[in-house]
């Protein structure tokens, strides 16, 4: 953050105003298109979304996130009319749907650490007319001195600095030593994404080889001495005979375009490739075992990363775990976020509440929904119309009745009951609690 920077936020909170714009450049500053220097642990997110598996990460978690619906919930039904609901699933600006902004706020808290949406308000009524996703490194937060917290942005359209009050930002975060800031998955896995990026280079380097282990020239007579050579630039040279076969060799026989020449061998020269080492051979191993680190950073199960042994039961309740395991904290998250910076005070005090429904990522899997639905239905948790609704199906009529079985009964009134049933005939053999 730039001097000038900070004296704008200085000023602003200094002042009357939360919304104020401090005049003045906010100096140079790291932008989406221009990602070098990002702090990963010296492995910007252009080069670490460069390895498979971390890109598979990013973009599987980030979709998932974009994918799901948000409800209104008062008490235990649904609002389908209310005004946020065209924001969130509708449109929530002009450039993006909603899939979009999400996805790209997720991805923002998962390679920066910190997802960040500036709401915009009618002056009005208060109410969120829109949200803006901003990129994490234009976005700095901070207290003042009351521990009141608010945003320092620089405008990611101008680069103008401004301050914003913690009501206009959603903020969702990454893992927190300070509940301020988030740390990102690309920081904290910088290590072993720097491994990946250095063996997946190796390997590129081996293929433009000529996909060939290295070899050994061998001729019976002495190459001691040196040879004249024509350098690049037309001046001549001496170099020495070894060197000079060495790179007549691999200007030939190297690189792509030269891959399975017939070489052709004078004067006794001959060619031994030498054999595969133990490391060579285990390199295969150890990219798995950098693909199954990437994917514990990021909490994602491997058969979602087409890694691994692949069967469908095990493939099924990996992806249960993956819903509740990697993204339930996180649509918590963006639910309780949500709920407190885009509703009303007076709607939370009426039990308002937003909510993202997690089960389209169960859609696949039918056996489970529909054995979960049962439950719920037979416990009384869930109507009929609770069950359509997170199938995104109409309401029906009397639906909203809810059935729960005779079978259980509350100890209280176990007693009470069983005396009842049997003066009405019932089984005269029943025991005592």
């Amino acid at each position: 953050m730039s001097n000038k920077f900070e004296r704008g936020i200085r000023a602003v909170i200094g002042g009357t105003s939360p919304r104020a714009s401090p005049t003045g450049s906010a100096g140079p500053t790291l932008t989406l298109a221009s990602p070098e220097g990002w702090p990963t642990g010296g492995s910007t997110e252009t080069g670490a979304m460069k390895l498979s598996a971390v890109n598979r990460c990013q973009v599987l978690i980030s979709e998932s996130m974009g994918k799901m619906p948000v409800y209104c919930i008062d008490g235990d039904r649904r609002r389908v009319d209310h005004d946020l609901l065209r924001l969130l699933n509708i449109r929530p600006n002009e450039a993006m749907t909603p899939s979009v902004e999400r996805q790209m706020v997720e991805g923002n808290r998962l390679s920066g650490g910190n997802g960040y949406e500036w709401i915009i308000r009618d002056r009005r009524t208060g109410r969120p007319v829109e949200l803006i996703p901003l990129p994490w490194e234009l976005v700095h937060p901070f207290k003042d001195r009351n521990g009141v917290v608010w945003y320092g942005v620089s405008h990611p359209d101008t680069g103008d600095p401004m301050v914003l009050s913690g009501q206009d930002v959603c903020h969702y975060k990454g893992y927190t030593h300070d509940g301020l800031t988030g740390i990102s998955v690309l920081k904290r896995a910088s290590e072993v994404i720097a491994a990946g990026r250095a063996a997946q280079q190796y390997e590129a380097g081996f293929y433009s080889n000529g996909s060939r282990p290295s070899g050994v020239l061998t001729v019976d007579t002495d190459l001691s001495g040196n040879v004249e050579v024509t350098n690049p630039d037309g001046s001549k040279g001496t170099t020495t005979v070894k060197d000079y076969i060495r790179t007549e060799w691999e200007r030939v026989h190297s690189g792509p375009s030269n891959a399975h020449r017939i070489a052709i061998l004078d004067h006794g020269l001959k060619y031994q490739p030498i054999s595969v080492t133990n490391a060579d051979a285990q390199f295969v191993e150890s990219k798995a075992l950098t693909v199954e680190d990437i994917a514990r950073f990021y909490g994602v199960p491997l058969s979602k990363l087409y890694a691994g042994k692949q069967a469908y039961n095990s493939n099924e309740q990996n992806a249960i775990d993956y819903v509740v395991s990697t993204l339930h904290p996180i649509v918590t998250q963006y639910d309780q976020e949500r709920t407190y910076k885009l509703l009303l005070d007076s709607e939370i005090a009426q039990g308002l509440r937003l909510r993202a429904n997690m089960m389209v990522e169960l859609k696949g899997d039918f056996q489970s929904r529909s054995s979960w639905y049962k439950a719920m239905r037979e416990t009384g948790a869930f109507s009929v119309n609770d069950i359509l609704a997170l199938e995104d199906l109409p309401e029906v009529e009397g639906g909203n009745e809810r059935y729960a079985s005779l079978n259980y009964v509350p100890l209280s009134l176990w007693r009470e009951l069983s005396i009842n049933r049997n003066k009405n005939g019932g089984n005269s053999n029943a025991g005592t609690a």
